[in-house]
C-alpha cells in the first residue's frame, strides 16, 4: 500500500513548530508522510496559536478554505494546539466538519484519535491536561543534514500575566527531567545536529519546583560539556526571573550564544503593574546593564504590546523611550487584543483599533531605524556563521546565523552546510546581512 499523506499548517511560536515536528515523527509510525499540498493529503492538521486574536482568526479563516477538501470522504481534518485547547467542543460548533480536536497535552494520543475517528465516523475531542504524566513522550530522529534542533525543556507557565492566555492553554509549569534532556541532546548531536534551542514559556523557572533538579543555569553548564555540540540557545526568558547565575553563563559558558530574548512588553511602570509582570523599568534596565557587562557583544531582542487597556500617550512614550535607550537588535511588537479568561480582558478603557495601529506603526518605524543602525556597524567585520542551507531569497547563496542570531547570506558551496565558517560583512539590511567568505 502507498503511504498516506499528511499536511500540517503551523501557526505561532517555536514551541508550536517543535510540536508539529513531533506530530510528523509520531505519524511516521502510522505510515504517514508529509506533503506540502493539502489537496493531496489524507490527513490535514492545523497546529494553532491563540496568543493574539489575529492568530485565532487566521485559524478559522483557514478552516473555512479547507472545508472544500472534506468533499472527499477519505480526508480527516484536525485542529490541535492552543485554539483547540481553549475551545474544545465549542470548536465543533463553529466548524462541525472538523474530525479531530486535540489539545496541547494530547499530541501523544493522536494515533488513537485518528483510528477512532476513521472507524467510528465521529469527531474526537481530547483537551484534558495530564497532571504529572509525561509531557514529552515522543521520540524524534534528526532529519538528514539537520543542523539545528529544538528541545523542549519545560512547558506551561505560572506567571499569569494579565494579558496572556498561555497558562490556560498550556497549563502550569512542568519541567522535563534534566537526564532526559541531556540524553536527547546527545542523540541529536550524534545525528549531526550542531545547535540546539531550548524551549519553554519561561525557561528561567526550569527545575524550580522539582526537588533535587538542576537549575536552568546548571542545565546550561551540563549541556556545554557535550562533545560535538557547537551552540546553545534558549527562549523565552522572563525578566523577573533572570538570575545573576544565568547572566554569568553568558560570560563563562562558551557554547551559549550571545543572544537573549527578554520580553519587556511596556516601558511604563503603571502598565507593567497592570500587566502583572513583576518588575519595573528600572529593574529591567539594571538587568540589561548586567548582561552587557558580562557579555559586551550580547544581542538583545524583546516583545512589546501597544494599546494595552488604559495606555495613555505618556505610557506609550515611556515604551518609545525604553526602545531608544536600550537599542534592541530586533523586537516583535503587537497590538493588544483581549484573550479568553485573562484578567485584562475585563479591564475598562479599551483603545480604538486605529489608535493601536498608529502607535504600533510609530514603534516599528523607530525599531527599524535602530536595527539598521546597529547592523551598519557590522560592515567590514567578520562573523562566525553556522551554515544552515540555501538562502530562501537566492538559491545561489548560502545562509546561516551568527552567534548573535543575525541572518547572514553569502556566496558559497553546498558542502559548507553544518559548518561554522567566517564571513566578512559587505552590506546590511534591516533583517539580514550579506557577506563573503573570509
Amino acid at each position: 500500500m502507498a503511504p498516506q499523506l499528511v499536511y500540517i499548517k503551523t501557526f505561532g511560536c517555536q514551541m508550536n513548530e517543535h510540536d508539529s515536528e513531533n506530530i510528523l515523527n509520531l505519524l511516521a509510525s502510522l505510515d504517514y508522510q508529509p506533503t506540502p499540498d493539502p489537496k493531496k493529503a489524507d490527513l490535514i492538521l492545523i497546529n494553532t496559536c491563540s496568543v493574539r486574536e489575529k492568530s485565532e482568526q487566521k485559524v478559522y479563516s483557514l478552516l473555512g478554505r479547507l472545508k472544500r477538501h472534506k468533499k472527499n470522504g477519505r480526508i480527516l481534518l484536525g485542529v490541535g494546539g492552543c485554539v483547540a485547547q481553549q475551545e474544545g467542543d465549542k470548536l465543533l460548533e463553529k466548524a462541525p466538519y472538523v474530525d479531530l480536536v486535540f489539545g496541547t497535552s494530547n499530541i501523544h494520543r493522536l494515533p488513537e484519535l485518528i483510528r477512532t475517528a476513521r472507524h467510528a465516523g465521529k469527531a474526537q475531542v481530547s483537551t484534558e491536561f495530564h497532571g504529572d504524566s509525561p509531557c514529552y513522550p515522543l521520540p524524534r530522529l534528526p532529519k538528514l543534514f539537520q543542523v539545528k534542533a529544538y528541545v523542549t525543556i519545560m512547558e506551561g507557565c505560572d506567571n499569569f500575566c494579565s494579558f496572556c492566555v498561555v497558562p490556560f492553554v498550556r497549563g502550569r509549569e512542568k519541567s522535563r527531567p534534566s537526564a532526559e534532556i541531556l540524553k536527547k541532546v546527545r542523540g541529536l548531536v550524534t545525528g549531526g545536529v550542531k545547535e540546539v534551542t531550548l524551549l519553554g514559556q519561561n525557561v528561567n523557572s526550569y527545575g524550580a519546583n522539582v526537588a533535587g533538579e538542576l537549575s536552568f543555569s546548571g542545565l546550561l553548564k551540563e549541556l556545554n560539556k557535550i562533545d560535538g555540540l557547537e551552540r546553545i540557545r534558549f527562549t523565552t526568558s522572563h525578566p523577573k526571573d533572570l538570575s545573576e547565575e544565568l547572566i554569568n553563563c553568558f560570560e563563562d559558558q562558551p557554547k551559549l550564544c550571545p543572544h537573549i530574548h527578554l520580553p519587556l512588553q511596556s516601558g511604563s511602570d503603571r502598565i507593567l503593574k497592570m500587566m502583572n509582570r513583576g518588575y519595573t523599568r528600572e529593574d529591567y534596565l539594571l538587568k540589561i546593564k548586567r548582561l552587557r557587562a558580562a557579555c559586551p557583544e550580547v544581542a538583545i531582542t524583546t516583545d512589546f504590546i501597544v494599546g494595552f487597556p488604559g495606555e495613555t500617550e505618556k505610557d506609550f512614550q515611556a515604551t518609545l523611550d525604553m526602545a531608544t535607550e536600550i537599542e534592541y537588535d530586533e523586537f516583535f511588537s503587537f497590538k493588544y487584543s483581549d484573550r479568553p479568561k485573562t484578567q485584562a480582558s475585563q479591564y475598562p478603557d479599551k483603545l480604538q483599533e486605529e489608535e493601536k495601529a498608529r502607535r504600533l506603526s510609530i514603534l516599528q518605524e523607530k525599531q527599524k531605524s535602530i536595527t539598521l543602525k546597529k547592523n551598519r556597524t557590522l560592515v567590514g567585520k567578520t562573523l562566525a556563521v553556522l551554515v544552515e542551507g540555501e538562502s530562501k531569497k537566492n538559491p545561489l547563496h548560502m545562509s546561516g546565523r551568527s552567534g548573535t542570531h543575525k541572518v547572514v547570506n553569502f556566496e558559497g558551496p553546498l558542502g559548507l552546510q553544518g559548518k561554522i565558517i567566517l564571513v566578512k560583512i559587505l552590506t546590511v539590511h534591516p533583517h539580514s546581512l550579506f557577506g563573503c567568505l573570509s
